[in-house]
């Protein structure tokens, strides 16, 4: 960043009103700084001000908004260092000159490959409509179309005239427009400024990208993702470090912004597409096109993508609440454990198991595991108790039984005292020995 915390707190309202999600303006301003947030989370900020500050608040790569979807706003090389922000987008591409039998099952996979794991809900996030009879109308039709869907857009032709028929059609959804050339840039600059949407640059390399950028920022167009031409994998991995290390390690900003690769175009078949698309989403691509959806190789792409753009400084963690498992009735088991996503996939999986029906609790202790949030006193008789208390299991069961983990047997004494009326019982030490335990367990 170019100014520090100081500086730019300087140049905030100084309210401490929390309006931005921030306590205060010194905390606003130091991630700001950091470049963990955004200027335009502050709505009292000066128009002076704002113009001083946006350049220097602005992460190395430029955030953009397609839709729903958003990608840009890194400030790393390596996920180590800190975190990785948005994850890769997946697109699908759809066509014009598709029949409706070929465009109604690609959007069938679109909506219906879904994964949950870890409690998040794995998917593709947008579509490619590619304009291939350079017939407005028709290219307007498939966009009205897949407005239908909840995908975020990339419209795609080489003509101004066909992207602002697409633009229209797409209304509200906010599409990226794709592919501002030497050739369009000025005409589709003009399509982006009148219906207020981001455009994808398409050079010849590197070099061509930069004069593209750079002529687009002059004429206004502030959201720009960026697509080297590469179309052999090795050089658009390589293009994708050089775009990256330029943004964050020189802070150029003509490269400052999310990429768009082109899997569908570089393999004979999915396969080939599916291997190329692992290697981008691991090298710094902000969207992969894949020209079809296939279980088998989405669901890995959406676990590989999920890995690498989990905060390595956090713990991964399940949604504190009531979990109900084999359709539990009043007087089902309910049992305990903490937040930490391996805990509770591996304790609901043997629960699902056992075939016994079960209200399972899943309290917030930060992603900590049962031993470890025990030690750091987040999983202990009083904290247990409160949650139990409030989290509304006594208005679902008619008994009064709960079941610990056996690690956290000593909290059993200080729990039945916070606890009262309520008989805790200890479950097993090991998740594996729940259903040998529930089949024998009588509330």
């Amino acid at each position: 960043m170019g100014m520090t915390g100081i500086e730019i707190y300087k140049l905030l309202p100084q309210t401490n009103c929390g309006d931005c999600g921030v306590p205060t303006c010194l905390a606003f301003a130091m991630k700001l700084a950091a470049g963990q947030t955004e200027l335009a989370k502050c709505p009292h900020v000066s128009d002076e001000s704002k113009a001083k500050l946006e350049s220097a608040s602005a992460p190395p790569v430029i955030p953009v908004t397609i839709g729903s979807f958003k990608t840009g706003g890194e400030t790393v090389l390596f996920r180590h260092e800190k975190t990785f922000v948005s994850p890769t987008g997946i697109a699908l591409l759809v066509t014009d000159a598709m029949d409706e039998a070929e465009l109604s099952r690609r959007l069938d996979s679109f909506a219906n490959l879904r994964y949950e794991r870890v409690g998040r809900q794995l998917r593709a996030d947008l579509l490619a409509l590619r304009a291939e009879r350079g017939d407005a109308a028709a290219f307007a039709s498939l966009v009205e179309r897949c407005t239908a869907t909840d995908a975020s857009l990339i419209l795609m032709s080489e003509h101004p005239e066909i992207l602002s028929a697409g633009a229209k059609a797409a209304a509200g959804k906010r599409p990226l427009l794709y592919p501002a050339t030497e050739v369009n840039a000025d005409a589709v600059a003009a399509v982006a400024k009148e219906h207020g949407c981001p455009v994808g640059v398409r050079g010849n390399g590197i070099d061509e990208v930069i004069a593209l950028t750079q002529k687009l920022a002059a004429a206004g167009i502030k959201e720009l993702v960026i697509d080297s031409g590469a179309r052999e994998l090795r050089r658009a991995i390589d293009d994708q470090i050089i775009i990256r290390r330029a943004a964050v390690k020189k802070a150029f900003r003509p490269l400052g912004y999310p990429t768009i690769t082109f899997p569908c175009e570089m393999g004979m078949d999915i396969i080939d597409e599916t291997m190329a698309a692992a290697a981008l989403i691991a090298k710094y691509a902000g969207i992969v096109v894949l020209s079809d959806l296939a279980g088998e190789s989405l669901f890995p792409l959406l676990v590989e993508r999920m890995n690498i753009f989990t905060d390595p400084q956090r713990p991964m963690a399940t949604e504190q609440g009531i979990y109900p498992i084999n359709n539990p009735g009043a007087d089902s088991p309910v049992l305990i454990t903490t937040n930490f996503s391996l805990t509770y996939f591996i304790v609901s999986g043997e629960i699902e198991a056992s075939r016994v029906p079960s209200w399972l609790l899943i309290m917030d202790t930060e992603g900590l595991s049962v031993l470890t949030a025990w030690a750091a006193g987040k999983f202990v008789g009083d904290t247990i108790a409160s949650f139990v208390k409030k989290c509304g299991i006594a208005d679902r069961v008619s008994h009064r039984s709960l079941v610990i983990p056996g690690y956290a047997a000593a909290v059993s004494g200080d729990l039945e005292e916070e606890l009262e009326g309520w008989r805790i019982v200890i479950g097993p030490r090991e998740a594996a020995h729940l259903p040998a335990f529930l089949r024998e367990y009588r509330v």
